[in-house]
């Protein structure tokens, strides 16, 4: 493969020969956990150091021995797909004791290891950062007692601390995700998406619990994920009377034909007086004062198990390279930090302000101050509680404000999962802002025909769960047709436009835009959210729909190299969508542990190709018994799918064979991910809000005037922040000739995939996480995390 250049190039200035890392998962599994320690062993083997495993957590760094064994890079072959910890997890009452972590110490100095990346939770975490700070006396103590010598203590005089946090409840503070939550919400939804079936068949309500004893957020998500009538969490108990509401809620649900309730409950759901509400509480309250037909159905460890999604993979192998170059990097003074996430960036925060700050949380809910507890758990989660008051709990008429403005609503391009979630957010937020919201169907193409209707709160009940496109949605531009859309909009008194869509939407905006000029109809605001599976709008780093498709990819890749299991070699070439743009083949390449990825950003000729077979060729003939190659479907004219299947299958020959498969369309369809539902509706909300505002703001002399370059901008993430860029200043980075970004953030992730498929290659650190603090590490005016 052709290489990029970089700006620095990490392994001529951080070496980690000489050096020996250990790697250990501790507390509750979580699905991610083996990405990440496969990313750990192989990052740290490519700079040179020593990495070892230590199985079944701190009791294994106690008892040592087989225990404590050195990796190598076939040890953590195959392990991305697979759930839980293969190198095991145990809570060990020994390492809390000082002659356990003694016992530790003296282990770990007989292997010379002195950096240590933990992957757990907050009682993990603080194990860690204890015996950090005991770590001299320790030494010294083991000296005393004639277990190591003196100058060992000279040697290995600090121990170096990094965490990652593994944990499905998303329960510490510093991180967006923590994980394992994205795949937990995965088994989550699965779940609530087969029990809304059977429900509405029989009209029943059903009461699911949740795991999170002390943090809400996977009920929290997985309602706004689902559009749960009501949802319990522990940070935010329910106001007194409450019983009352929700049974009113239940009964008005039905009323207005809706055939299933859907009641969603954290394990640690309490009451104001801190009194337990059980899921049987609930069934007993809802037959009694409702009689409705109900059930409870409680998850349980189903929500631990299972296949990491894409986005647990992709975070894990980022945080693992990150958590080793942060290694890299420390000195006897630097603390022990954790490796987060903020918006779509890697950060490093000091392991105990996190520890502190989640423990401040515990603290302010037993001290009954909730409001506070929200808010210590971050923007994301406050912003999430919000939304799901906004879409779920409808407010009277009489509190209504009355706002006399129209927004239309409408899915530009091909369909992505995730639009309609989007749409159901913006009808629900522009409802209680007092709009009169109006849906086209059939993008430009319905709008010039005239199919446009008010749609109200009711029509958009259970859209979030639904894929593709139920407005209906055409590739259609509007610049021919821009006369007949205008009158369209006098005829309904359009005041705003919102429009979903991929880089056709993008399009169509700089063509109203530039029709401003000669109509004033097109003087509104109008904001565009990117929805595409392709994930190629400029101006944001991610689109409604791209994790969707990776999901679909990732798993698909799965089952194509287990079909392999038990045969002689063999290497798979898939193509994947995108367009011009690779980030599918690129991301779900990460994701899947891919050899290679074709892409038309990296160009790659002949050479590239036959040192791709060789090194595969060479890894085959060790203990690699499968090979995964993926190309984006327009990488290169020349070198096609059938092309690079045949070379493989030539240059392979007595070595391994080659299949190939074209996913297609498959990789736009199925029910959306749970990320890209709140995704989708978050950003719609966020982008409703901006309408209102821009209303507002344009309002004069009895009509709404807006004509400037920030009345018509697209709604994207840039890095750490949701950003509204005016669609006029976007022409400059986008290459239109082959509808990409000029730009593209994921790009960076290639040399790290590369990296973990043993190819010798330059990595660019200028990006990599710097130590903060945890009270800067959310910006002041956006939400960081808004995907989830």
């Amino acid at each position: 493969m052709a290489q990029s250049d970089t700006k620095k190039i990490f392994f001529e200035n951080l070496s980690g020969a000489g050096k020996a890392i250990a790697v250990l998962t501790s507390g509750g599994d979580a699905q991610g956990m083996n990405a990440a320690v496969r990313a750990v062993v192989r990052m740290g083997l490519y700079v040179g150091a020593k990495v070892y495993f230590i199985r079944e957590g701190y009791q294994g760094m106690v008892d040592g021995g087989e225990n404590i064994t050195e990796a190598k890079w076939e040890s953590v072959s195959s392990m991305l797909q697979v759930g839980g910890t293969v190198i095991g997890s145990a809570r060990c009452k020994d390492f809390r004791t000082h002659e356990g972590r003694l016992k530790a110490a003296l282990n770990l100095v007989k292997l010379g290891i002195t950096n240590l990346c933990v992957i757990g939770g907050d009682g993990s975490l603080t194990g860690a950062n204890l015996f950090r700070e005991e770590w001299s006396g320790l030494l010294a103590e083991l000296v005393e007692q004639g277990s190591i010598e003196q100058q060992s203590v000279q040697t290995y005089s600090a121990l170096h601390i990094v965490g990652m946090v593994g944990s499905i409840d998303n329960d510490f503070c510093g991180t967006d995700m923590t994980i394992g939550t994205d795949s937990a919400l995965h088994r989550i939804i699965e779940v609530v998406d087969a029990i809304m079936t059977t429900a509405q068949s029989h009209q029943r309500t059903f009461v699911l619990e949740v795991m999170g004893r002390h943090c809400g957020y996977l009920a929290l998500v997985s309602a706004l994920a689902c559009g749960a009538d009501w949802v319990l969490i522990p940070e935010m108990p329910p106001e007194d009377g409450w019983e009352e509401k929700m049974c009113q809620k239940l009964s008005a649900n039905r009323a207005v034909m809706k055939r299933l309730n859907i009641i969603i409950v954290a394990e640690g759901a309490i009451d104001h007086n801190n009194k337990p509400i059980t899921t049987d509480c609930i069934k007993d309250l809802v037959v009694k004062c409702l009689g409705f037909d109900t059930r409870v159905t409680i998850l349980g460890h189903v929500q631990r198990g299972g296949t990491p999604s894409a986005f647990d993979r992709i975070l894990a192998s980022r945080m693992g390279v990150e958590a080793v170059l942060a290694l890299l990097e420390t000195t006897a003074n630097t603390p022990a930090c954790v490796v987060s996430l903020c918006g779509n960036q890697s950060v490093r925060l000091p392991l105990m302000e996190c520890v502190q700050m989640t423990q401040e949380v515990q603290k302010a809910m037993d001290e009954k101050k909730f409001e506070e507890a929200v808010k210590l758990r971050g923007r994301s989660f406050e912003n999430n509680l919000k939304t799901y008051k906004l879409l779920a709990h409808r407010k009277p008429e009489s509190e209504l404000p009355t706002s006399n403005f129209n927004v239309a609503v409408l899915n530009v391009g091909a369909p992505a999962a995730g639009m309609n979630a989007a749409v159901r957010s913006a009808v629900r937020v522009g409802i209680s802002e007092g709009h009169k919201m109006f849906a086209v169907n059939d993008g430009f193409e319905g709008f010039y025909k005239g199919q446009i209707k008010e749609i109200k709160w009711s029509d958009v009940g259970g859209w979030t769960g639904q894929g593709g496109s139920l407005l209906g949605t055409k590739r259609t531009l509007p610049a021919k047709h821009v006369g007949k859309i205008a009158e369209q909009m006098r005829t309904h008194n359009i005041n705003a436009l919102l429009v979903i869509g991929g880089f056709e939407a993008l399009e169509s905006l700089l063509q109203l835009y530039e029709a401003r000029a000669t109509y004033e109809d097109f003087c509104i605001p109008m904001c565009m959210l990117p929805a595409t599976i392709s994930n190629n709008v400029p101006g944001t780093d991610l689109s409604i729909g791209a994790d969707t498709a990776l999901n679909a990819i990732v798993e698909t890749c799965d089952r194509i190299k287990q079909s392999a299991s038990g045969t002689k070699r063999r290497v798979f070439i898939i193509e994947t969508m995108g367009g011009y743009c690779g980030y599918l083949a690129t991301v779900a390449g990460l994701a899947a542990g891919a050899d290679a990825a074709y892409i038309y950003e990296e160009p790659f000729d002949i050479r590239d190709l036959q040192a791709n077979v060789e090194h595969l060729t060479e890894k085959m003939k060790t203990s690699i018994q499968r090979g995964l190659v993926l190309r984006n479907e327009n990488s290169n004219d020349n070198y096609t799918t059938d092309f690079i299947y045949q070379l493989y299958s030539e240059e392979g020959k007595g070595v391994f064979d080659c299949r190939k498969n074209v996913l297609g369309h498959m990789q736009q369809g199925g029910a959306p991910s749970p990320f890209d539902r709140n995704f989708g509706t978050k950003i719609s909300a966020k982008a409703m809000h901006w309408v209102t505002k821009k209303l507002v703001e344009t309002f004069r002399q009895g009509r709404v005037f807006a004509n400037t370059e920030d009345s018509c901008c697209l709604l994207g993430m840039r890095r750490r922040a949701l950003i509204f860029q005016p669609v006029v200043q976007l022409k400059g980075e986008t290459d239109f000739v082959h509808r990409i970004p000029k730009e593209q953030w994921w790009l960076k992730l290639r040399p790290l995939m590369k990296i973990l498929a043993k190819y010798k290659t330059s990595y660019d650190v200028s990006d990599s996480g710097q130590l903060e603090h945890v009270v800067h590490n959310q910006p002041k005016d956006s939400d960081a995390s808004v995907a989830m």
